[in-house]
């Protein structure tokens, strides 16, 4: 068998963790997480790691890796992935990642795009404006100028924002022209799978995951990260909601509802940009139908 990823992609609460760690066993290889907030040590609950026994079942690489302190970039994320699986291949032909940041895997899969440097200038103002009315300014000016972006784009991440904006107003064009250029050889097979469920179940797992995290202590966890929720890290579902309840601006209650209604949006999202890539073979999330997607891959 050549060099070969797969890559086992979906919206959230799709069962990809699960997937992922059967089909690493199955191969007796490792894993490398493709989730822009997983790597990060202060986050657990709210970011649905896999488990201890997971974690100790299989070697996971891009998990507890990085500090919230540390701002990573696409390109940060695509070198690592790039690394880390040359050193897998000298041991294990395969190598699985799992994850739900579509920017991630496309960067990985594909390489990045150049694109041009901006005005220092453009940004110190779009930053000034965020730090003044928060992150609903970003998106009511992206919304504005680059629809594209807002319908397709990372819409929960500040720093995703900024960029966008700055490309859009420095070159006139949408940053998702910069980004759909010739892709990058890799000297590695890809196998893409895309896990999906129905709508009502997807979000039915969506919700109950979210009393789960209750339960296991995610108010307790934001708590002890609300002192940082300025960072870049902090912006994520799950945690800013309940920010907002600390800070007296919405009930518990309205928050984990709230919860609950932008990560389903956040599902919807993940769904259309993996839906957009030719290359991903719709899978459900049970290792028989994945391995028989492989297997036929591999064979053609």
């Amino acid at each position: 068998m050549q060099n070969t990823c797969i890559i086992i992609a979906g919206p959230t609460s799709s069962g990809k963790t699960s997937l992922a760690v059967a089909l690493a066993k199955h191969f007796s290889t490792e894993i490398i997480s493709a989730d822009s907030r997983q790597c990060y040590r202060e986050l657990n609950i709210g970011v649905a790691k896999p488990s201890q026994e997971q974690l100790a079942e299989i070697t996971h690489h891009f998990i507890n890796s990085h500090s919230i302190h540390t701002n990573l970039s696409v390109a940060d994320f695509a070198g690592y992935a790039i690394d880390t699986i040359q050193t897998i291949f000298e041991k294990n032909p395969v190598v699985v990642m799992v994850g739900g940041t579509g920017l991630y895997i496309k960067a990985f899969a594909e390489g990045l795009d150049d694109i041009p440097a901006v005005d220092p200038s453009i940004r110190e103002t779009i930053t000034r404006k965020f730090d003044e009315e928060g992150i609903g300014y970003l998106l009511g000016e992206i919304k504005r100028l680059d629809p594209d972006y807002y319908n397709n784009g990372e819409t929960q991440n500040p720093q995703r924002l900024i960029r966008a904006l700055e490309v859009k107003i420095f070159t006139g064009k949408s940053i998702g022209s910069f980004q759909s250029g010739k892709k990058q050889s890799r000297n590695f097979d890809l196998i893409k799978l895309n896990l999906q469920l129905p709508r009502d179940e997807l979000y039915s797992r969506i919700n109950h995951r979210v009393d789960l995290m209750m339960t296991a202590g995610l108010l307790e966890e934001a708590a002890s990260l609300h002192r940082y929720s300025a960072l870049n890290a902090l912006q994520t579902v799950g945690y800013k909601e309940l920010f907002n309840y600390f800070d007296g601006l919405t009930s518990l209650e309205r928050a984990i509802e709230l919860i609950k209604q932008n990560t389903r949006h956040y599902a919807k999202r993940q769904v259309t940009w993996f839906k957009k890539d030719a290359e991903m073979l719709p899978c459900i999330p049970a290792l028989k139908e994945a391995l028989q997607l492989v297997n036929s891959s591999i064979s053609n």
